[in-house]
């Protein structure tokens, strides 16, 4: 009997037969947090924090509606094999893959663009480069076709990328939102730790800030959520909650656009930035956050960290890009 083998979450789920709709927004929520299935019911993820948020808001917005939802941490001892799983998952981006290739190749066979049809062909490519970069972030296990779809994608691209922007809903005035409670779930991370540095150095100094088991949460009046399910402030398209927080108040300060792309790339894991700094970050982030320290202890190390990287993006030549991304902007 195997005692060794990798560690996956399991997100067995019973959705009610109504409304109708939800069974269909269920099944997208896990294509995007790429979890395949094992049965009808039962979905599958290599275990890891991010994972089992994902699974965890899924499972809420179940049992929200009526059904059933639990989420396990499991290792699989007989019967099927942690390298048929992994199979799986690269099953799915190969489908991924092939899908966007089929896209890409109609799009070359295009006759010559006029200049009126060029709009139209430019955004055509950003909804591909954003279904590579979508699968990309859910690829686990290293997929080569996806390479292929990265480099059509590339002959595709004429200039700039036509990245997602994120959706403007107005600016909301700092004035409005200070010695606010801002509310967030527990056991905070790159998002989370950046987002609630920002808002205490920028928007509201005398935040109080409450880490909550989400399940258990229920609002009170006045409280501002961030980075978790129906949250004000959250991810929106292909944008992470510190991007969104920094859109909404128009936050504007020498090195927060480099501070920015950094948690983006290692939230999203897209690398659509590219920055030097953005392992160094990310290793230093999961330091503190290792198991047994709290949220208040994380947000006051990380305070640390972020100031550090804001004043060292904001000297001059501490914002240049690096990579694929320097490329893409010339």
């Amino acid at each position: 009997m195997r005692r060794d083998g990798r560690r996956w979450l399991l997100l067995i789920h019973q959705v009610p037969s109504r409304p109708a709709y939800l069974r269909v927004r269920i099944s997208r929520r896990l294509q995007k947090v790429g979890a395949v299935a094992l049965k009808s019911t039962v979905y599958v993820l290599p275990a890891s924090d991010e994972a089992r948020e994902g699974f965890q808001w899924i499972a809420q917005e179940v049992i929200r509606a009526g059904g059933e939802a639990a989420v396990c941490d499991t290792r699989f001892l007989d019967g099927i094999g942690d390298s048929e799983i992994e199979g799986m998952f690269r099953a799915a981006r190969r489908a991924d893959a092939q899908a966007i290739v089929a896209g890409g190749q109609a799009l070359l066979r295009q006759p010559a663009r006029t200049k009126k049809g060029r709009p139209s062909f430019a955004r055509s490519v950003g909804a591909l480069e954003r279904r590579f970069l979508a699968a990309r972030a859910i690829d686990f296990f290293g997929a080569p076709e996806l390479g292929a779809a990265e480099r059509l994608i590339a002959q595709l691209r004429a200039g700039p990328a036509a990245g997602a922007s994120i959706p403007s809903t107005g600016t909301w005035h700092r004035a409005d939102h200070r010695g606010r409670t801002w509310v967030t779930r527990a056991g905070i991370h790159v998002d989370r730790v950046a987002s609630a540095w920002l808002i205490r150095r920028f928007i509201d100094s005398a935040a109080a800030f409450k880490f909550v088991d989400a399940k258990r949460y229920r609002r009170a009046a006045g409280e501002i959520r961030f980075d978790m399910y129906e949250a004000e402030l959250t991810h929106e398209g292909s944008a992470c909650t510190f991007e969104v927080i920094v859109d909404r108040f128009g936050v504007d300060v020498p090195g927060l656009s480099a501070v920015a792309e950094i948690v983006h790339d290692i939230d999203l894991r897209d690398e659509r930035y590219h920055r030097p700094e953005t392992g160094g970050v990310a290793a230093l982030i999961a330091g503190i956050c290792q198991d047994g320290v709290g949220d208040e202890d994380r947000l006051a190390r990380g305070t640390v960290i972020f100031d550090g990287l804001l004043a060292a993006a904001a000297k001059p030549g501490g914002r240049k890009r690096s990579g694929p991304e320097k490329r893409r902007q010339s």
